[in-house]
């Protein structure tokens, strides 16, 4: 996508997506409130289905809520085409994570409590409903 047609919104979860570390992950929905609209975490997923490789996202460092990698099995991601790719979605993003060294379990689970990226400052500039689910998020640490 040319950054001249993108978004305001697009931007910013681009800019979040960006800032995700080596080794941590992020849900759609947070990256969605870092965003500044917490409701959009299939607006997050458009996003990242439409944007190219060559975007430099780490697209595999965003999971789902429930702490799971959300690529069906044997989807293609990226500018091949099926066939010509040696993984699918689901085992495409689960090597990149665990050469992060995240631990990705049976299912593609992924232990939000241990990997789950918390920005220091997310909340910052965000509508109150944003902040509210962002500082939920940070709570729910054990």
């Amino acid at each position: 996508m040319d950054r001249t047609t993108e978004t305001p919104f697009t931007r910013e979860v681009k800019a979040a997506i960006r800032r995700i570390p080596r080794g941590r992950v992020a849900t759609y929905g947070q990256i969605a409130a870092l965003a500044g609209r917490e409701r959009a975490a299939r607006g997050v997923a458009w996003i990242l289905h439409s944007s190219s490789e060559a975007g430099g996202l780490p697209w595999h460092r965003v999971i789902g809520a429930a702490g799971r990698i959300s690529l069906p099995r044997g989807r293609v991601r990226g500018t091949c085409t099926p066939g010509t790719c040696p993984r699918g979605g689901f085992e495409e993003q689960k090597a990149r994570l665990v050469a992060e060294g995240v631990a990705v379990g049976p299912g593609g689970r992924i232990d939000l409590k241990r990997y789950r990226w918390e920005p220091s400052s997310g909340a910052a500039g965000r509508s109150r409903a944003a902040r509210k689910f962002l500082t939920g998020l940070l709570k729910e640490k054990p």
